[in-house]
């Protein structure tokens, strides 16, 4: 990979197919007027002052930043990287993370509209104590492989969760998966089920008041095989669906493949959706738990 001034390029000490890039200070230093020029009401309600910010930081890379993430994500033997600030300093708060996730989100496409926030991003909180209608929120449950985006009309491409904040957290890593690394995908992705149109619905939380159908598994102009699936979401028709998933989900999480990592506060996650899934380990218990996440999900 070509060398970019102020950024660390590395592979993850995990996997091969993660790409850590760590923006050095220097870079850091000078995105701090930039990002000033725009508060986050700015941002979520001036579409155009988005794609602004994220040509600051590209500018500073001489536009090799935006070739750099474009390459790594649109391909299948790497799909996913890693990247934040190499250091954390009181100038990185969580407004500056969100500017900086908004800016990466544009340097590799376009945002989704999401209906759970109301806006192209979303965040939300891990607490001890939860009464919420998703898995999303409930700090002491695994939370399964999936993809994101299975209950929605809009295409997927991409997602973004980037680590706002953590306080008194113990476990709740970050899992990944990538389709090529799993021991049963040839099995479960040839299988008939796998390619019939299943129902997904949302709880309330989603604010989608409709159902979309697709199937679990299709396969791109290789004949190379895609995932969208959710365990909460679908709504089998029949035994035949029901049993498919259950084989599915058993599959996904007894995977001795799977990618168990620390994910840094500040530091965001940036994978493809059609290849790589994602989960998350439960917390222990504490009642003074706290974690801020974001998200952003689109296409290409």
């Amino acid at each position: 990979m070509e060398n970019i001034k102020g950024i660390k390029i590395n592979k993850h000490n995990k996997s091969d197919r993660i790409i850590t890039i760590s923006l050095e200070n220097e870079i850091i230093d000078k995105l701090i007027f930039p990002f000033n020029k725009f508060d986050l009401t700015a941002l979520e309600l001036k579409p155009f002052t988005r794609f602004t910010i994220a040509k600051s930081l590209d500018d500073l890379t001489e536009n090799k930043l935006s070739k750099l993430m474009n390459s790594i994500i649109r391909d299948r033997s790497t799909g996913c990287f890693i990247i934040g600030p190499q250091n954390i300093s009181s100038k990185i708060n969580d407004k500056f993370l969100v500017k900086l996730s908004t800016a990466v989100a544009h340097l590799i496409g376009l945002p989704n509209y999401d209906s759970m926030a109301g806006k192209y991003y979303a965040r939300f909180h891990i607490k001890h104590e939860d009464k919420s209608d998703s898995y999303l929120r409930k700090a002491y449950r695994n939370m399964d492989l999936h993809t994101d985006g299975t209950y929605v009309k809009e295409i997927t491409d991409w997602l973004i969760m980037t680590k706002l904040e953590e306080k008194n957290v113990k476990g709740g890593e970050t899992v990944m998966l990538h389709l090529d690394d799993w021991e049963h995908c040839k099995d479960l992705a040839e299988d008939p089920i796998g390619r019939q149109n299943f129902v997904w619905g949302s709880p309330k939380s989603k604010n989608i008041d409709y159902k979309v159908e697709h199937p679990v598994f299709f396969f791109d102009d290789n004949m190379r095989p895609n995932i969208s699936y959710i365990d909460q979401f679908p709504e089998p028709k029949n035994m035949k669906q029901g049993n498919f998933l259950q084989r599915l989900s058993d599959a996904l999480e007894g995977s001795e493949n799977k990618i168990i990592t620390k994910l840094p506060v500040g530091s965001s996650v940036v994978a493809n959706n059609y290849f790589w899934l994602h989960g998350r380990k439960p917390f222990f218990e504490n009642k003074e738990l706290s974690r801020e996440l974001l998200r952003i999900r689109g296409v290409f």
